[in-house]
């Protein structure tokens, strides 16, 4: 465990611990470089010194650190130090959904669908890049103070090399798919699954497969029926309902294709919460799949890791004398009766197609005569608009006509590559063998794109639909535009495009707030770049003499750290010019001692500062130099003390001397 204070690779500070799983704590740091927070995940102990785990660990940030959303926890760095292995990334202010649910019980539909759109949305990106999640479950997902929602832990994620990847561990149990739990492929289809249940769990407050151990829930994910949702919420719509029946289908052929097309349903749900639209895959006769003994033994072998025994419910989930399913023999019976026929068929076929092969009596008149009853038999033509080209020559083939594509023209009510035109039109009588020409769609004409720029998101979007086109939206700060105008389209204004397309809107956020970095005791240069990297610019910038901070470094700051602003803000800072250097004169005139006997021939006159260092001195001053308005002597740019000492020493005509000393007070400049 990390102390709060310790430094790694001497720029992350650890602020302290804000949570652990099960192989990393993770800790909140303070980035001194970039005057920024970050989490730090740090390996445990006990996994250390185990090269593959520690290969794992790293592979995590590697995996991950490419994925670049505003829908996953972003990567920032990786090192090891002192046996410690660790990343750094992207600190989120907020809570898990977790957290979220248990506190709220259950989620309205609007803000599950919501929250699974943006989740959806990161884990889309990570698809397109060939990494499967494999771990999706609240725990994994947090809320950011600002409702943003990131996907976190790509703890077990790795890239595909092809469509699927073979899952290697059991994950989080609960939100595990059947392919999971059976150890089997994996692909994108199940983190598809593993998001139905979290939507199932915001929607209810509860998860649809619980028990005492792992292998007791991997059991239930294999074989029990789920309850539907809206057994647990009454008023649950009947899309949402089977946007998640269809995601948590047992069978991977039988929920979403992508997660791409999860997401078209879900936008839709927000839109028509209570039409049927949800296409169910048909069951085509693949009943809910029974494990077999050895993935039962195999899952348990697996779950031994963490459970040390089985319940008596769970041992009832073994078949006591390993006999075959009643619903399998069943269904293979089925099976080989349906063989036997097709054998037959095949073969009837065969012999059919032989003796049709053998030619008794045939000859070149009767040939000639077939093709001129062919040429003078006449035919009524069929209407093929909106039909594919196969599909129109399939019908022209049973007409005894043949096809040929006349090419193309845009058409905005017939769907592209399907038949807008023919050359004999509906009804005509066309000899057989005859050729109908056919002109297919290239797809909807094209459109401009709308300058919606500047409008309220609503008005944008009715724009948008009233010339035909779809939308998506995508949120970003702003210094320039109101909060909830659009900033920008993709495609731009005007650019052409075909109706039906989806236009992308970036709405703004307004303006970032960000949190200003403690740039006290930096230089200048050091300072400017803490502020540049959060969104920040220097301020004016004025200087102050100091006794306590060195020259060069910041003294203080405009704005005090920790504090949020509007990103784009100016921070001035005082810089020091370390400590102040004071100057000192001093004059004065001096003059003869006295009359006495013996007068005085001449005078050596000395100036000390505080320490007893000569300042300045005069040997040898004849008396006749005093004269009767005394000598004047005069020291400046005195910096070693205010105060000092004026010794003289007179000197009589006899040789004789005497000494005169004088504390004295030097003038600041």
């Amino acid at each position: 465990m990390l102390n709060v204070g310790t430094f790694l690779a001497d720029r992350y500070e650890v602020i302290g611990k804000i949570g652990t799983g099960g192989m990393s704590d993770v800790y909140k740091a303070k980035d001194h470089s970039l005057g920024r927070n970050v989490a730090v995940k740090v390996l445990k102990d006990e996994f250390a010194d185990d090269v593959n785990f520690v290969t794992k660990f790293r592979s995590e940030a590697q995996s991950a650190a490419g994925l670049e959303h505003p829908n996953i926890v972003n990567i920032y760095d990786v090192g090891s130090e002192n046996g410690l292995h660790y990343i750094v990334m992207e600190y989120v202010e907020g809570i898990t959904l977790k957290t979220y649910i248990e506190k709220k019980g259950q989620l309205t539909y609007k803000e599950a669908v919501s929250i699974a759109i943006q989740v959806g949305r990161g884990i889309e990106a990570a698809h397109n890049k060939n990494i499967i999640h494999r771990d999706i479950k609240p725990q994994n997902i947090i809320i950011s103070t600002e409702g943003k929602v990131k996907v976190t832990d790509f703890g077990i994620a790795r890239a595909a090399s092809a469509n699927t990847i073979n899952s290697d561990v059991m994950g989080s149990v609960h939100y595990s798919s059947p392919e999971q739990a059976r150890n089997g492929f994996v692909d994108g289809k199940s983190d598809v699954y593993s998001l139905g249940i979290v939507m199932y769990e915001m929607v209810t407050g509860r998860v649809p497969f619980d028990g005492d151990t792992t292998v007791a829930v991997a059991i239930q994910h294999l074989q029990e029926d789920m309850v539907s949702p809206s057994a647990y919420a009454p008023d649950l719509p009947i899309s949402i309902e089977k946007v998640i029946l269809k995601c948590t289908q047992k069978s991977a052929d039988r929920r979403y294709e992508s997660m791409a097309d999860l997401l078209v349903d879900l936008k839709k749900v927000l839109i028509s919460p209570n039409e049927d639209f949800v296409t169910m895959v048909p069951l085509d006769n693949d009943k809910t799949r029974v494990i077999t003994e050895d993935e039962l033994r195999q899952i348990q072998e697996e779950a031994d890791q963490t459970d040390t025994e089985l319940t008596d419910a769970e041992n009832e989930e073994e078949d006591e004398d390993g006999a075959i399913n009643p619903r399998m023999e069943k269904l293979m019976t089925i099976l080989g009766i349906v063989a036997a026929i097709i054998i037959v068929i095949v073969v009837i076929l065969i012999i059919a197609k032989l003796a049709g092969g053998l030619n008794f009596g045939s000859s070149d008149d009767e040939d000639t005569t077939t093709a001129v009853e062919q040429e003078n038999e006449k035919v009524t033509m069929i209407d093929l608009t909106d039909m594919s080209y196969d599909a129109a020559e399939d019908a022209l083939e049973e007409l005894g006509l043949t096809i040929k594509n006349g090419g193309t023209v845009s058409s905005d009510t017939i769907d592209e590559g399907n038949v807008v035109s023919q050359d004999v039109e509906e009804g005509e009588e066309i000899s057989k063998g005859s050729t109908v020409t056919v002109t297919l769609s290239s797809g909807a004409g094209e459109i401009s794109v709308p300058d919606v720029t500047g409008y309220e998101e609503s008005s944008a979007i009715n724009t948008l639909e009233d010339k035909g086109l779809k939308y998506t939206r995508e949120y970003e700060y702003s210094d320039s535009v109101e909060s909830g105008k659009v900033i920008s389209t993709d495609p731009a204004a005007g650019s052409s495009v075909k109706e039906g397309d989806t236009i992308t809107i970036t709405i703004s956020q307004g303006v970032e707030t960000v949190q200003v970095p403690d740039v006290t005791g930096k230089t200048k240069k050091k300072a400017k770049a803490a502020l540049e990297s959060a969104g920040l610019k220097l301020g004016n910038v004025t200087s102050e003499y100091s006794d306590s901070v060195a020259k060069g470094k910041v003294i203080s700051q405009g704005v005090a750290s920790g504090k949020y602003v509007d990103s784009g803000t100016s921070v001035s800072i005082v810089v020091s010019l370390g400590p102040e250097t004071v100057t000192y004169s001093f004059s004065t005139k001096i003059t003869l001692p006295e009359s006495s006997d013996n007068e005085v021939k001449s005078a050596n006159i000395t100036l000390y500062d505080n320490s007893g260092n000569v300042l300045s001195s005069w040997n040898g001053v004849s008396a006749s130099k005093f004269g009767s308005s005394g000598y004047s002597i005069s020291v400046s740019d005195i910096t070693s003390s205010k105060k000092g000492k004026l010794v003289i020493e007179w000197i009589l005509e006899d040789g004789s001397t005497s000494t005169q000393t004088e504390s004295v007070t030097f003038t600041k400049d």
